[in-house]
């Protein structure tokens, strides 16, 4: 039984009495474990959870078998961390409706940060769009390190094509937080959007989401065109 605090001081009854913003990140890890065990109770359990793995978000960005090695979690406490944080994802994500318009990368970085900032690899999305820039749906293309060779103009564009997409928009997460474009941001960037421009399908944009916060290479100058290396296959360099 949980003996620490008196009753009053319990997460659950500080939730009804003064409301769950109230209650601390262990507090609130506690009430989704429900129960500890004898020599470690469920505050206990969920503070200890916390520190090792570095805060809610190295406890998000777990996946559910390695948080039942923790003591006083197992399969069935970490099932219930897992479902609640996924909770959490879809609540907080405003999701790109199909046929909804896009009005620019806030639109993008809002539908997507939930979904991707607690990923722990690249992954790297195409938006589809109308000719009206309204979404037909997305597609996962690659996971893992952003390189030219994982994000081939072949495989982004394929849908586009099965689908009679008109343009797209690129969006890919930064596992450190920083959405900075790398330089092989840009390359990925200029690649694609000239294999678009000669397939008559535009990449309106391309947007890096992050903890914290995003970048549009557009914005940022990306698609400019700078120099030899930008030749797409089977071109001369």
């Amino acid at each position: 039984m949980e003996t620490l605090h008196p009753e009053a001081d319990r997460p659950r009854e500080r939730l009804v009495r003064v409301g769950a913003d109230a209650l601390s990140d262990a507090e609130l890890l506690s009430l989704v474990l429900r129960t500890g065990s004898r020599r470690r109770p469920a505050l206990v359990a969920a503070t200890a959870l916390l520190q090792e793995a570095g805060g809610l978000l190295g406890v998000a960005r777990a996946a559910a078998r390695e948080l039942a090695v923790h003591p006083g979690i197992g399969p069935a406490k970490a099932a219930s961390v897992a479902a609640a944080l996924e909770i959490g994802r879809r609540v907080a994500a405003r999701t790109l409706r199909e046929g909804e318009c896009v009005r620019g990368p806030a639109d993008v970085h809002r539908a997507y940060h939930p979904r991707l900032r607690d990923a722990l690899h690249e992954r790297f999305l195409v938006i589809l769009l109308d000719g009206r820039h309204r979404v037909l749906r997305d597609v996962l293309v690659s996971q893992g390190t952003l390189t030219a060779s994982l994000v081939h103009p072949r495989e982004v564009f394929r849908p586009a094509l099965r689908e009679s997409a008109a343009a797209v928009i690129l969006v890919h997460n930064h596992p450190s937080g920083d959405p900075t474009p790398s330089a092989e941001d840009r390359r990925v960037t200029r690649r694609l959007a000239r294999a678009g421009a000669l397939l008559g399908i535009e990449v309106l944009d391309h947007v890096v989401v992050a903890e914290r916060g995003y970048v549009s290479l557009r914005e940022a100058g990306a698609f400019e065109p700078e120099g030899a290396d930008e030749a797409l296959p089977g071109e001369p360099a």
